[in-house]
Parts: C-alpha cells; structure tokens; sequence
C-alpha cells in the first residue's frame, strides 16, 4: 500500500479521474481517495513512480508520499 499526499483534488469527480487514471495502468489496483485528508490510498503492483505519474497525468500534484 502506497499512500500520496495531492494538492488539487475537491470533489467527486476529481476522485473519479484519479481513480481512472491509476486503473488505467492497473486495473487491479484498489483506490482509495480522502478528499478531506488530501490523500490517495493505492495497493497496485505498478511502481511508486508509475502511480505518481499517472496522478500527475490525472491533472493533480503529488506532494508527498508514505509506503505502507
């Protein structure tokens, strides 16, 4: 489980295009999306760079990160 800080997100559709956007290169991975806490939970075989790119592509800012 990888965790993300990101800036940018606030409402159900931002949850819906990054959650797209990391099915996208694993359509295993589970998301989990805290909009409150500014976090995106993700369990995915892709690697930590990968998933931080497709977030980034998604249109929002990975700020930080926690490996779980």
């Amino acid at each position: 489980m990888t965790e993300f800080n990101v800036q940018g997100m606030s409402c159900q559709h931002c949850v819906a295009a990054v959650t797209r956007s990391i099915q996208d290169i694993d359509p295993k991975a589970q998301v989990r999306v805290d909009l409150e806490k500014g976090k995106v939970a993700v369990e995915s075989t892709q690697s930590e760079a990968a998933l931080k790119e497709a977030i980034d592509e998604a249109g929002y800012t990975v700020v930080g990160v926690a490996s779980a």
